[in-house]
């Protein structure tokens, strides 16, 4: 049960999130997961089994399962993909259904994620105060093109847009502070966004809630961002379309994350990339 190291939404060979994989005849015990996911030390482990025709899968941060994490779903389809051969593979989360699909790209592999059903709403403004406090942000530095939101797509996160692009390099939080916050409201991932425009976004997560500070690419907020922007009518969106969010740059991990919706609201969304080996 050797763990896999890949680091999925890379560009090209460089940047990406680093996750870990453990494929087995049988998931270990859940207490095994989290040690190993703490042993790993990336922001999260995919665990995968074989069940019937479907793979059961689960994810540990260093601190705490998480219902759905994009990065490691990709990087689990390049690790099916290699084992199994390309194609789609379907997984049975410990709340959902998905499926990822996988397939050779020049020296790589890339892989597309289908994420849980999305729904997104208002973010509360007792929430929105708290999150601003904590970054150290102001209501004047948002944009008001994309209002604070709370997003679903197998996991929960609050999204927030920045007016300034400098003003997402310098983000900045007190980690136990976040952690509580983040774990008080159930929000897997705190999302700083900039509108690059209408189709292009730059990105940082805040991930305290699983004992990481920031992921260089949160693949399940991207996939709620896509909803989001669905649920918001947004330009170019109505009848379907792309986005690509840039992510890490701030970090010094560049990652891509293209993302695929159908332009109809509560639909699941498409959240693909390359992955490399570490």
């Amino acid at each position: 049960m050797t763990p896999h190291r890949i680091a999925a939404f890379s560009s090209g060979t460089t940047g990406g999130n680093p996750a870990g994989v453990v494929v087995a005849d049988s998931l270990p015990s859940p207490a095994e997961m989290q040690a190993i996911a703490r042993d790993i030390g990336y922001s999260e482990t995919a665990f995968a089994t074989p069940t019937g025709n479907a793979w059961t899968t689960r994810y540990f941060a260093p601190e705490a399962e998480v219902p759905f994490c994009g990065h490691a779903t990709i990087a689990l389809g390049t690790v099916l993909g290699q084992l199994h051969g390309p194609g789609t593979y379907d997984l049975v989360l410990a709340q959902d259904r998905i499926t990822v699909s996988a397939h050779p790209d020049g020296d790589l592999w890339a892989a597309e994620l289908m994420s849980p059903p999305t729904r997104s709403e208002p973010l509360a403004d007792r929430v929105l105060t708290q999150i601003l406090n904590l970054f150290q942000l102001a209501p004047s530095d948002l944009d008001p093109r994309l209002p604070p939101t709370l997003a679903f797509a197998g996991a929960t996160h609050a999204l927030l847009a920045l007016k300034d692009r400098t003003k997402l390099a310098a983000m900045a939080y007190d980690f136990e502070k976040g952690a509580a916050l983040m774990t008080g409201h159930g929000l897997v991932t705190i999302s700083l966004l900039h509108i690059t425009s209408d189709s292009a976004f730059a990105a940082r997560n805040a991930f305290a809630f699983g004992g990481v500070v920031e992921d260089p690419a949160t693949g399940a907020a991207a996939a709620a961002l896509g909803g989001t922007l669905v649920d918001l009518g947004w330009p170019g969106l109505s009848q379907g379309g792309q986005i690509t969010i840039h992510q890490g740059d701030d970090m010094g991990a560049p990652s891509i994350l293209n993302v695929t919706v159908t332009g109809r609201p509560g639909d699941p969304v498409a959240v693909g990339g390359t992955a490399r080996p570490i």
